[in-house]
């Protein structure tokens, strides 16, 4: 099951030192605007063939801009065996405000 984060909770999180893995689904052209320090960025399109670089058993928080793909990306992780997904609500721009 996907769990939806608020950038307040996140921040939180990541103030607190869990281990969290921020996976940031943007395209490059995107990421150069607005980074997420610390994130892996793949894009959308090429997570089926990079699965393999992710942990299963990780803690996992997925954004994108408005959190529309990441929203996509998150239940595609569900589906092939990943247990502990968040989709981060409102993607980077929430974040950014």
């Amino acid at each position: 099951m996907v769990t939806s984060l608020t950038p307040q909770r996140l921040h939180e999180r990541l103030e607190a030192g869990e281990p969290l893995l921020v996976l940031d689904v943007r395209e490059p052209e995107e990421i150069a605007i607005a980074r997420f320090d610390g994130a892996l960025e793949i894009p959308m399109q090429e997570i089926p063939g990079r699965l393999g670089e992710l942990d299963a058993a990780a803690e996992i928080v997925v954004l994108c801009h408005h959190g529309m793909r990441s929203a996509h990306v998150a239940g595609y992780l569900v589906e092939n065996g990943f247990t502990h997904v968040a989709n981060l609500t409102g993607g980077i721009d929430a974040w950014s405000l």
